[in-house]
């Protein structure tokens, strides 16, 4: 039988003592997770002991003596070390003992009660307790003791460290009667900033849940279900930005724990998230300030729609004519080329009027940028929305005539094939239209904006900071590697973690969109440019057409 003992790398150098831990008995493996020194009273020690078990609910027990030699120089500490397996009366008990510098360990293992005189083969695992413990490799921490015997045998090994955190919670600067040697021994890993930045989070949850309750409780009354402000907040992806925050901002407030790793790694993503997006909307907030920039913005905004306007204008004046020594239908063109050009006049009468409060309106819209640069991103797509919606008009007449106009073609074809549409057995269903696009200059621009509202809103920033610093707290799997393997000596291997891939990462931990725009590729939506199909640009995905 092969005996697997999983030692922690922090004890390899710690002074001689016993081994403590938890032995497994269906997989014939001890997973050692601390060293008592000497000297140390034994019943002092079971107590100790018996406190941790009743609250971990993890069967420890002292499991065998470890030995450095190197810094024990009594000759007698090897029988005095083998006399403590009557004291304690583990089965085995397990001898560990460091040979001064050589790089190779001796393992005994003595079992009184046994009858085989066979020498069983041991295995030394080393293993990070640190990275152990904090890469989530186990079972909940809530489940019964048996549960971890049923899992597979590195997520028993995982799960007794994972809840073995009491154990550690004791380092060298306690006053006690046991002096132990872990990860934590030469002091409990903490941060004042943190232990004050916990004691502080909640008042500030507390406040922040309740005035979320009462933006929410605003949010669902009844006069926002009337049109046509259910119109507008269903149609600016503005209020959907808002929205998709105010959730965020509901799920890092709540009072809850998080009970698994899923959980705690969406708010930690979501906090991160927001405090970046505040960040940059703040960043861009300062720039727009500075120098008087919105000024000049909204000075160049009147001679850039003036020049729109210019190049539409002579653009409808060539069609009018003879484009490309074409002869078209005369009357036709006159009366959609004058129809065309009075809503250029209605829409440049439109801006003009709009010039004085331009300023102001810009200077309000880059206040709007502190709740983040998506909020200001869905802004600006509103905003190009609104200005392009002129286009967007002539876009919908020429897309309806054009539908006429080869609808007519298709039957008058039928017609001088002989044939005949029969109504009663079959019907023209109109085509579905899933778009939220206008034209594919305004699609291009509104795209762009989506996405980076969206890379923001859904990208797992936590987790990707936390796989790039410390990638043990991602971990996919561990791997083993040979240290020292000696005829006589016991096998030794490093157990390593394997983090998961980034790939892998944004996938398992990214955060849900509201996804207002279309997921089409740029050639589908080229080709329904062409073929007059993008009538509806603000029906959203899931809702029935007209």
């Amino acid at each position: 039988m092969v005996l697997k003992v999983f030692f922690p790398s922090c004890c390899s150098s710690a002074d001689s003592g016993i081994l403590v831990g938890r032995w497994l008995a269906q997989q014939s493996s001890a997973v050692v997770l601390a060293v008592v020194h000497f000297p140390f009273i034994p019943v002092q020690v079971k107590q100790y002991l018996g406190e941790v078990q009743r609250v971990t609910r993890v069967s420890l027990s002292v499991l065998g003596s470890w030995s450095n030699s190197k810094q024990e120089k009594e000759e007698g500490l090897s029988e005095f070390l083998e006399d403590l397996g009557t004291i304690f009366s583990h089965e085995p008990w397990i001898q560990i003992s460091k040979e001064g510098d050589s790089k190779f360990w001796s393992c005994s293992i003595l079992q009184k009660h046994s009858s085989s005189s066979k020498e069983e083969e041991v295995i030394l695992v080393y293993y990070d307790q640190r990275k152990v413990m904090l890469s989530h490799l186990h079972p909940p921490l809530d489940t019964a003791d048996g549960r971890a015997e049923d899992a597979s045998k590195l997520s028993a090994i995982f799960d007794t460290v994972a809840r073995s955190r009491v154990l550690f919670m004791t380092d060298r600067y306690d006053e006690g009667p046991i002096k132990l040697t872990h990860w934590q021994s030469e002091g409990v890993e903490a941060s004042i900033i943190v232990e004050l930045l916990k004691q502080a989070s909640v008042p500030a949850c507390m406040l922040l849940t309740f005035l979320l309750s009462l933006v929410s409780g605003i949010c669902r009354s009844r006069v926002l279900k009337f049109w046509p402000l259910s119109f507008l907040w269903s149609k600016l992806s503005t209020c959907e930005q808002l929205g998709h925050r105010l959730q965020h901002l509901q799920v890092i407030s709540s009072d809850k724990k998080a009970q698994t790793q899923t959980q705690l790694m969406r708010k930690a993503n979501i906090f991160v998230s927001l405090l970046i997006d505040v960040a940059l909307g703040i960043l861009l907030m300062s720039w727009l300030y500075r120098k008087n920039r919105i000024g000049h913005l909204a000075d160049t905004l009147i001679p850039v729609a003036d020049r729109v306007a210019e190049e539409l204008q002579d653009l409808l004046q060539w069609l009018m004519g003879a484009p490309a020594g074409l002869k078209m239908n005369r009357a036709l063109d006159q009366v959609l080329g004058r129809f065309f050009l009075y809503h250029i006049h209605l829409w440049i009468s439109y801006i003009h009027l709009m010039s004085p409060f331009i300023e102001m309106i810009l200077w309000y819209v880059g206040l709007s940028a502190c709740l983040g640069l998506t909020v200001a991103l869905c802004i600006l797509s509103d905003i190009i929305a609104l200005l392009t919606f002129h286009i967007y008009c002539f876009y919908v007449y020429g897309a309806r005539l054009y539908c006429l106009k080869i609808y007519g073609l298709s039957s008058l074809w039928r017609l001088f094939r002989g044939k005949k549409w029969n109504v009663l057995r079959q019907r023209v269903d109109s085509c579905s239209y899933d778009l939220d696009q206008l034209r594919l200059l305004v699609v291009i621009v509104q795209g762009l904006i989506h996405l980076l509202v969206d890379l923001i809103d859904s990208l797992p920033l936590y987790s990707l900071i936390l796989r790039l610093c410390r990638s043990y707290r991602l971990a996919a799997g561990v791997k083993f590697r040979v240290l020292e393997q000696q005829d006589g000596k016991p096998l030794r291997l490093l157990m390593q973690i394997n983090p998961l891939s980034y790939g892998a990462v944004v996938q398992t931990y990214k955060l849900p969109t509201y996804s207002c725009y279309p997921k089409d590729s740029w050639a589908s939506l080229c080709k329904k440019l062409f073929l007059g199909e993008l009538i509806y640009p603000w029906k959203h995905k899931g809702e029935k057409q007209d």
